[in-house]
């Protein structure tokens, strides 16, 4: 604790003490900050904090990476330090569009890409718990591990069943809320509407001379839905008297809404799920080595421009669709060349404190979470990063040629994905994994590298 408070007070001082703070957060891994002026920040003396093993900026934003759990602690650490309190006021819409304007380092998209992650990264602890639960019954169906258990305690494999696919059961009420959340509507409403779109009722209802198909569309119907209600409510609210805004607003937004969404967001967010489900699962099937080195391969740039986030709702589609997901294997490749890289780098770097951010950075990429290794290693030193890409590269076409497929939609990457995987593929997985540390190994060992000085 005494080390987290430490590090609090240190970054604190850095970026130019709690009034120069506009908001603090955090992710698994990441302290961000969002400052009044960039000019008070000592970025030099940030980055060398004991604690803290890399930096990046997105947007506004100044990411620390100082570790899995740790991130949590450390802005805690830093809210308790503060005399004002929580810093987690936003801008308001003209600091936000001075912001967007002074930012260098985003793509095109980038921040309707992070809106439309943001409706899904709440729901990651609920995607791993029901991925590894899935992945144990697996295990517990398989007599050559565990004899005739399936047989001898049905009652408790049908309990897991519950446990491990009740987040797909209510996932489009989940997303309905979070979305609403985001796009800055009311959260019953978002869920509402979901709701409208899964009532199994709907099967009773002729349109058009055709059937409605309940929970057509999944979450991309949903996102379209609940977007289209929070436009409506926010201008119903500008005009509305007060006196009868808070009756007749709900009222309103529903009917028109939930209207337009049976009649025709539905059906285009069934087109386009279908669409996604179908043209990603073809690309993996048929693309072969070739898709494969390609996704993994990219997927890295990828990350540092933000557009990676729009793959999230793609990831649910495959398992709404298919019940699997060929592509998350395929793209957590592009993390373990990260590793093989990280570890040829430990060899030949004669640099103490490198040496040790490497060491604490390992663990953690081994399980899967690679910002530790990205930014405070590879990426700083230019050719490793190359090299982790194209050991990536060579494991995401492995792992796309042995059509290996995981249960989980999102939220696991590294070695804990194994437990996840489908039957019969687990052992691919492993040895691709095991090809792509390699690989990464041996593209650095190659390419080399700039050691820089104590």
């Amino acid at each position: 604790m005494e080390k987290t408070a430490a590090l609090a007070s240190g970054i604190l001082q850095g970026i130019g003490g709690e009034k120069n703070i506009q908001r603090l957060e955090n992710c698994m891994t990441r302290v961000r900050v969002e400052v009044h002026d960039d000019d008070e920040l000592d970025l030099p003396r940030l980055k060398q904090l004991p604690g803290v093993s890399g930096y990046v900026k997105q947007g506004q934003q100044h990411q620390l990476i100082v570790g899995p759990g740790k991130a949590a602690q450390v802005v805690d650490a830093m809210r308790a330090l503060m005399v004002g309190g929580d810093a987690t006021a936003s801008f308001d819409d003209a600091e936000r569009t001075k912001a967007q304007a002074k930012a260098r380092y985003k793509a095109p998209m980038s921040d309707a890409l992070r809106q439309l992650a943001n409706v899904f990264i709440p729901l990651i602890p609920a995607f791993i718990a029901s991925g590894l639960i899935t992945g144990i019954i697996n295990i517990l169906k398989r007599p050559d591990i565990v004899g005739d258990f399936a047989t001898q305690y049905p009652n408790l494999l049908g309990i897991l069943g519950i446990f491990g696919s009740a987040v797909f059961a209510i996932m489009n009420i989940l997303v309905g809320v979070n979305a609403a959340k985001v796009f800055g509507g009311s959260l019953a409403m978002g869920g509402v509407m979901a709701g409208i779109l899964s009532s199994p009722q709907l099967a009773q209802i002729t349109l058009f001379g055709e059937a409605l198909q309940p929970g057509r569309g999944g979450v991309i119907a949903v996102l379209l839905v609940v977007i289209l209600m929070c436009w409506i409510e926010k201008r119903l609210r500008a005009v509305l008297p007060g006196s009868i805004e808070l009756i007749l607003n709900p009222l309103l937004t529903t009917l028109i809404a939930g209207s337009v969404a049976i009649v025709a967001l539905q059906p285009l967010g069934g087109w386009i799920s279908e669409a996604i489900a179908h043209g990603a699962s073809l690309a993996i099937d048929r693309g072969g080595l070739l898709v494969g080195a390609v996704l993994s391969g990219t997927f890295l740039p990828l990350v540092l421009t933000g557009l990676h986030q729009g793959l999230v709702p793609i990831h649910v589609e495959l398992v709404q669709a298919h019940g699997y997901n060929a592509l998350l294997p395929i793209l957590s490749m592009a993390g373990v060349g990260q590793v093989g890289a990280a570890i040829a780098v430990l060899m030949k770097t004669r640099n103490a404190r490198l040496k040790k951010v490497i060491k604490g950075a390992l663990p953690v990429g081994l399980l899967g979470i690679g910002e530790p290794l990205i930014f405070g290693v590879t990426l700083p030193l230019g050719k490793p990063f190359l090299a982790a890409c194209l050991g990536g590269a060579v494991g995401g076409a492995l792992i796309s040629y042995w059509k290996v497929a995981t249960v989980i939609t999102f939220g696991l990457s590294g070695l804990p994905l194994a437990l996840t995987i489908v039957t019969g593929k687990v052992m691919l997985y492993l040895l691709g994994y095991l090809v792509a540390v390699i690989a990464g190994f041996l593209f650095t060992w190659l390419l080399g590298f700039n050691d820089p000085e104590e």
